[in-house]
């Protein structure tokens, strides 16, 4: 019961910052942190799939509803958990579904969270572009972009979980 509060909190956190702060930062522009993603990259690989794409898919819709973006970030996520399990198993050399292997500092190197991230936010982002744009018109412009999204998405998530995660939290 504990740890479904505690998601819940995480992802009504995650999405009023995303809702009211995040959406509003426009780096150079045109580059704008997704870091709602947090709370997808920490949902327990335990729960059914079912559940999983569902969440992702709620979450998605929502940001999509304060960013006039047309269910475009709800495609990105659940894009986004369909290869989470791949990207955990390609870091991991082994398919897991161990409720205790959970990405975060107290349980995880630097090295392997810093991969979890970029990769995961890099399919999210290279997902929601193309989605957005979809053009390859401007394909250099289009690649910055996704790069510098998934840039700037990885280093405040990756800051976010190494301030609020220890490693005295280990269970």
């Amino acid at each position: 019961m504990n740890n479904i509060l505690s998601n819940i909190i995480r992802c009504t956190i995650a999405l009023l910052l995303q809702i009211f702060i995040c959406n509003y930062i426009h780096l150079f522009g045109y580059l704008t942190p997704a870091i709602y993603l947090f709370a997808l990259f920490l949902l327990p690989l335990d729960i059914p799939k079912s559940a999983q794409y569902l969440i992702a898919f709620v979450l998605g819709f929502i940001v999509d509803m304060f960013m006039h973006t047309l269910g475009v970030n709800a495609a990105a996520c659940i894009i986004l958990m369909f290869a989470r399990p791949y990207i955990i198993h390609l870091l991991n050399g082994r398919k897991t579904t161990e409720s205790n292997d959970i990405p975060t500092p107290a349980y995880k190197d630097f090295r392997w969270l810093l991969g979890f991230v970029f990769i995961l936010s890099f399919v999210h982002q290279a997902t929601f572009v193309m989605l957005e744009t979809f053009s390859f018109h401007h394909f250099g412009r289009t690649l910055v972009v996704i790069l510098g999204n998934t840039v700037l998405t990885t280093a405040i998530i990756l800051s976010i979980e190494y301030l609020f995660y220890s490693q005295s939290q280990r269970a």
